[in-house]
């Protein structure tokens, strides 16, 4: 699958949630990104990248594990022009969905990191670590959250601090890429 060409095919945040979320499903995205807040630390960090990155992410305006982290992701977007995001309805893209399926199946959200010319870098989803933790130590069993209540604030913050950390690791590769530092010559 050629991502690049894909990834320019996709949706800015708010026009995904124009087309594919009712009124409820914004009302619960809106909640969740009204109680996301980057530390003074993270800001400084998203604002300092240097390298253009391009991010897929496949998603359903349905899904608790979306609702509780796409607001993340246009807020590190938000930081930084050279962030750029687009989103993807799992449903009305079931190639890359499966492309991009984790543990066998269309999980989501599902992301995944490109360089500024295509390549693929990273991927991640559908939960981080701090959110397997929290699901571990409450049932040591598979859950899938609604997205009706909003994630506990702790919680919340650490998930943010979880995707800052790949955000800004994929950064890294980018900047630290002797590829990319030759075509910048720096």
């Amino acid at each position: 699958m050629n991502f690049a060409a894909t990834f320019d095919q996709g949706l800015r945040y708010e026009a995904f949630l124009s087309k594919y979320g009712s009124d409820e499903q914004r009302r619960r995205w809106e909640g969740v990104y009204s109680n996301v807040h980057l530390s003074t630390a993270q800001n400084r960090l998203l604002a300092g990248f240097t390298r253009e990155m391009k991010v897929l992410v496949v998603a359903g305006t349905w899904c608790g594990d979306c609702v509780n982290q796409c607001p993340i992701f246009a807020h590190i977007a938000a930081q930084n022009e050279k962030i750029g995001i687009h989103y993807f309805d799992r449903d009305d893209n079931k190639e890359l969905a499966q492309e991009l399926s984790i543990c066998g199946g269309p999980r989501v959200p599902s992301v995944l990191f490109l360089s500024e010319d295509g390549f693929s870098c990273g991927r991640a989803g559908d939960r981080t670590i701090s959110a397997y933790r929290d699901i571990a130590a409450r049932q040591l069993g598979p859950s899938c959250p609604t997205g009706i209540a909003p994630p506990d604030k702790t919680l919340l913050e650490n998930v943010v601090q979880d995707w800052v950390g790949e955000f800004e690791r994929i950064q890294l590769m980018l900047r630290t890429s002797s590829r990319l530092r030759q075509l910048h010559n720096d």
